[in-house]
């Protein structure tokens, strides 16, 4: 049977709980887990690529060893079905906190499948507990001084706290 690949692409900026949470349900589809960090300079991240990078690994290593799947962090600044099919994945998982998130996730995961046929997206509607979870609003409040502390690990709100000149 082949190893089963997917991978989980986003910009993380930051990494949150609900990026977690379907981290954590992609992991129970898959033998290998590829999380993407997508370079998305358009967004403009509060974050650089490589800070990124080692908060989403940070991240990762502790829910790999607990699920026992194996989690690799990876950035990437190509076409998403590009970078899928060279990771050798067959699966793009993405997550859904709203019907909001439905219509271009669903026009993204279309323009996928007319770039390539070998590539299967999957969608995982958010955790009751993590609808309402974005890393927009994550920095917003944590920007502000409020507490975003149900929403990040204490690693990546520490990363908040020293980038917004808060002392841990």
């Amino acid at each position: 049977m082949p190893k089963r690949v997917g991978l989980y692409p986003g910009t993380f900026d930051p990494i949150t709980n609900g990026h977690m949470d379907i981290v954590a349900r992609a992991t129970r589809m898959v033998d290998h887990l590829i999380v993407a960090v997508a370079v998305n300079a358009g967004k403009g991240p509060l974050f650089t690529l490589e800070e990124r990078v080692a908060m989403a690994e940070a991240e990762m290593a502790e829910l790999s060893q607990s699920v026992g799947v194996s989690i690799e962090v990876r950035p990437f600044d190509t076409l998403l079905v590009d970078f899928t099919a060279k990771c050798g994945a067959n699966l793009i998982v993405r997550g859904l906190r709203a019907v909001s998130d439905f219509e271009y996730e669903f026009q993204m995961a279309g323009m996928n499948a007319r770039l390539t046929s070998d590539i299967e997206t999957i969608f995982l509607m958010a955790s009751e507990r993590c609808q309402f979870i974005s890393s927009r609003f994550v920095k917003e409040i944590g920007r502000l001084g409020g507490d975003i502390s149900q929403f990040v690990s204490p690693r990546v709100k520490a990363r908040l706290d020293e980038k917004f000149g808060f002392s841990a």
